[in-house]
């Protein structure tokens, strides 16, 4: 079994303090920050671009995990290699080759990453899954935080780990949406080794982002 990687969304930040609240999040044990970019126009929301990413990233040695909700995202890639990402992960719907911007995002030395989104199948990807470090399922339509966890999405996750284990492929399965005390055991042991949370990190327990992630990781 995969190690248990915790990665918050700094989408449940205050962005007026961003750079104290990732050094935070690295002193609080995160595994990696998980930055999410959205266009206005692939989701119904306008997020950060790559010159903030690279402001950011003199805060932490941990790896930047960006979640790029654009398109078309195939020319915005090397933008966001150079800001400081160190994972990549792109939706399938939002290139014209997934194949090629896949291999682009590695030419640029940089982990890929695919998104799946609730109503997205695994056959999108199961042509490239031999090329994929991380594949992210959405428990949520993605856009906004705070949204409930859609349950249905646990069947793909152990679908995903089962041809993992048959293929010997050596993917991580990270999950985001709707990640909270109550379903995180049950995301994990349906084979995710990745959580993704914002709202539960920052705002349970009085805020105590150490205890809340070391919470989400219990199985």
């Amino acid at each position: 079994m995969k190690k248990i990687q915790i990665s918050p969304s700094i989408l449940s930040a205050d962005f007026s303090q961003l750079g104290k609240e990732i050094k935070r999040l690295e002193d609080a044990g995160a595994d990696m920050i998980h930055v999410d970019v959205m266009d206005g126009h692939f989701v119904p929301n306008l997020t950060i671009g790559p010159p903030v990413i690279k402001a950011l990233r003199k805060y932490t040695s941990l790896k930047f995990d960006v979640h790029l909700m654009i398109s078309p995202v195939h020319k915005y890639i090397k933008d966001f290699a150079d800001a400081g990402a160190d994972i990549i992960t792109i939706h399938p719907e939002a290139t014209e080759n997934l194949g090629q911007s896949l291999k682009f995002i590695k030419t640029l030395k940089k982990k890929v990453g695919v998104s799946l989104n609730p109503n997205t199948k695994i056959n999108s990807i199961e042509n490239e899954l031999e090329n994929i470090d991380l594949i992210l399922v959405m428990s949520v339509y993605p856009g906004f935080g705070g949204q409930k966890f859609i349950p249905e999405v646990l069947e793909k996750i152990e679908l995903l780990k089962k041809i993992r284990d048959e293929k010997k492929y050596e993917y991580d399965i990270e999950v985001d949406g709707g990640i909270n005390f109550e379903n995180s055991k049950s995301v994990i042991n349906a084979g995710a080794n990745i959580l993704v949370s914002g709202t539960t990190i920052f705002k349970e327990n009085d805020g105590n982002i150490k205890k809340n992630i070391e919470t989400l990781k219990e199985v």
